[in-house]
């Protein structure tokens, strides 16, 4: 089974993500509330993707997205930015940190699990 890890501080929103998830067979997801939080939960065990956000209290999505490619083991995890940041700079500086989709809230359930689904497949197109 393949492992999902959902980085919100929103509670409604990770709800959301979530539930999204739940549409992707095989796929167990956990959830932090944080960067920070996602940290810990990383060195527990391993992920086979991970959706975050970027505005976040403690370390930001953009952080752990650094640290994630700076670390051998989550290289090459696909990551799936979800924010409310809607700017080009913004998805141009979060893919070259290494961020495989950009996706902006508001986001559609089917849209989140369509994707995830895709970079789950071994050479599935890697940017959104």
């Amino acid at each position: 089974m393949s492992q999902a890890l959902v980085v919100e501080d929103s509670t409604p929103m990770r709800e959301m993500m979530v539930e999204a998830l739940s549409r992707v067979e095989g796929l167990a997801t956990v959830e932090a509330a944080d960067g920070l939080d996602a940290l810990r939960k990383i060195a527990k065990q391993q992920f086979d993707i991970i959706l975050t956000d970027i505005n976040m209290p403690i370390l930001d999505g953009l952080k752990l997205v650094k640290r994630l490619r700076s670390d051998e083991k989550y290289r090459a995890v696909p990551v799936i930015i979800v924010t409310t940041e809607a700017a080009d700079e913004d998805r141009q500086r979060a893919l070259a940190l290494g961020a495989n989709a950009y996706l902006t809230k508001p986001v559609k359930a089917a849209e989140v699990a369509a994707l995830v689904a895709q970079l789950l497949v071994p050479g599935a197109p890697q940017d959104a």
